[in-house]
């Protein structure tokens, strides 16, 4: 495939984020990726298929590294973060690339962030969100219930991985090493998690919610699917990790996307 043309833009406290976009301006809006926690644009969205299939469906995509993550700049102040913080830095993405609507699909952190902008953004056209359930309505976002944030913190911070108790934790923790992340941002990031209720009720934008039907951060999807007006659920195989990467996931978000011809 050929490599993203990349730039940065800086956010409105300063932070500078990494943008990557692929293929040429079409008849149909660009589709905005935004990645989840610990991953990057390239790994989650690219490794995954899920450019390559919306390029060969004709959409020109943009995909944005997260504060704290990828090409991004990396700040180890909780302040800077939050997945309020990162929608606000989709807005400014989108208005430095003059984007009057677009399409926006997210996972996991990058589908709490999703949601925050489509609930306050009226350019998102059509949302599709992935790796979340019902924590996202019950807990505000990340669901503590599956992994206590200050068990990632732990996990995230600490010189010994072998030494980390929770199992879902020490796989964040694993996970973050194997991409090479820069562990003081995501557990600044981590510390600053939502936790207050979100838009859910002002997205007007036709939205999908996917779930992996082995994922534990996304159980009882049917719940965040109820709370937005309209939403459709499609659960497919695979774990937290594996899911996004399925043939099923590819497809499901692609289709969405494109099943109203472009209207």
């Amino acid at each position: 495939m050929t490599a993203p043309v990349s730039s940065r833009v800086r956010g409105r406290d300063g932070v500078e984020v990494a943008v990557h976009r692929w293929g040429a301006p079409g008849e149909r809006p660009v589709v905005v990726l935004q990645h989840g926690f610990a991953a990057d644009s390239i790994r989650n969205w690219q490794a995954s298929g899920v450019v390559a299939a919306l390029l060969a469906d004709g959409r020109e995509v943009v995909a944005v590294d997260a504060r704290g993550h990828g090409a991004s700049d990396k700040p180890h102040e909780p302040e800077r973060y939050g997945e309020r913080a990162m929608a606000t830095d989709l807005a400014e993405v989108a208005d430095a690339l003059d984007l009057d609507r677009f399409d926006l699909a997210g996972y996991s952190m990058g589908g709490i962030v999703s949601l925050v902008l489509a609930g306050t953004d009226q350019r998102v056209r059509r949302l599709v969100v992935g790796g979340i359930g019902a924590g996202v309505v019950e807990r505000g976002g990340l669901d503590t219930r599956a992994v206590r944030s200050t068990a990632l913190v732990s996990a995230l911070e600490t010189d010994d991985p072998a030494s980390i108790p929770d199992p879902t934790a020490a796989a964040f923790r694993a996970f973050a090493d194997s991409t090479g992340a820069d562990r003081l941002a995501l557990a600044a990031h981590v510390r600053a998690i939502n936790t207050e209720p979100l838009p859910l009720a002002d997205i007007a934008a036709p939205t999908l919610v996917v779930a992996g039907d082995a994922d534990p951060l996304a159980v009882r999807p049917q719940v965040l699917a109820d709370a937005i007006s309209g939403a459709r659920l499609v659960t497919v195989p695979g774990d937290h990790l594996g899911a996004v990467r399925t043939p099923e996931f590819v497809a499901a978000l692609v289709g969405f996307l494109g099943d109203d011809g472009g209207s």
